[in-house]
């Protein structure tokens, strides 16, 4: 059968499909994504592709989308399941990755690393500006709390800090068992000194992140987003950065990328990352091997382990 790569994937992923399937490798833009994917039946994915209606309308042949990665909302799921393609995905892949990207920024929040590094290059030895703050004893809350929210909490539990969490679909025994402590939107917002972000991109939580939200928090407190830049409203963002009603953020990812005229790229006391959250050696790897492994099972008839949407099989 015939797979379409359109967003890259790891030499070694790609050497596992070639062994038993005929595999193209190439980056399309939307029309020629259109005019390609009829004779395909199989598309794999990362962030940049965005897999529309019209895109699923054509693809006559097409079993199953694979991300190499998590979210999926680059993806027209409800399409996908009335057309009986399967969409899968690496849930596990980048969740390590993700959770160690979210404590770098912390501590780059805390520390000022950033500041202080232009600072040292610029000639300067500014000791007394740069004094900053330990994470231990700190609040951590994570709003939503999946696979990379467990792993994030395990590491701030190393840090010497109370973890708690917003999160309505996370039983509560899972959560015990994580050393996370589960209370509502607002205890959060009030009580963390870090507010850091793990949801998923839903019409529930696009934009659930607002001016009203970032009003509870404390002048003190600082949020980091490794998770869907749509989660957060950025004027409301650079609006309370700019007021200091909040102390800091450390974005990673952004509503638009790249985030040309993106209000928080003039806001104080913030830091950014190219959403790096999932690019280690490892993370890729891991997304690569997964997928190639999920794109196998849909094409000879089996049900993969991570199908996003059941429904495309009845």
């Amino acid at each position: 059968m015939k797979v379409l790569i359109t967003d890259g994937l790891e030499a070694e992923a790609i050497a596992a499909l070639r062994k038993a399937h005929e595999v193209d490798v190439a980056e399309l833009d939307a029309k020629q994504l259109l005019e390609a994917i009829p004779a395909y039946h199989a598309l794999i994915v990362r962030s940049r592709t965005k897999v529309t209606k019209e895109v699923l309308e054509r693809a006559a042949n097409l079993k199953v989308v694979g991300r190499a990665g998590v979210g999926v909302d680059n993806i027209d799921v409800t399409q996908a399941t009335a057309r009986k393609v399967a969409v899968v995905n690496a849930p596990t892949a980048s969740s390590v990755s993700v959770a160690e990207l979210a404590l770098g920024h912390m501590l780059s929040l805390y520390r000022s690393l950033a500041v202080a590094d232009r600072s040292v290059k610029e000639g300067k030895w500014e000791k007394k500006r740069f004094e900053g703050h330990e994470l231990h004893g700190k609040v951590l809350g994570l709003f939503g709390s999946g696979r990379i929210g467990a792993e994030v909490a395990k590491r701030a539990a190393a840090f010497g800090m109370r973890v708690i969490a917003f999160d309505p679909y996370l039983p509560p025994e899972v959560a015990k068992g994580h050393g996370i402590e589960l209370v509502g939107k607002e205890e959060l917002l009030e009580d963390a000194d870090i507010v850091s972000i793990h949801a998923a991109l839903t019409p529930e939580t696009r934009g659930i992140i607002g001016a009203g939200e970032l009003s509870l928090m404390k002048h003190t407190a600082v949020l980091v987003n490794c998770a869907r830049g749509e989660i957060v409203q950025e004027v409301a963002l650079a609006d309370a950065l700019s007021s200091g009603a909040i102390a800091g953020a450390a974005v990673d990812v952004f509503e638009k990328e790249p985030p040309a005229g993106s209000p928080l790229l003039t806001a104080p006391n913030v830091v950014f990352t190219p959403h790096l959250g999932a690019s280690t050696h490892e993370a890729q790897a891991r997304a690569g091997a997964i997928i190639a492994e999920q794109v196998f099972a849909a094409l000879s008839g089996r049900r993969p382990e991570f199908v996003v949407n059941p429904g495309a099989y009845g």
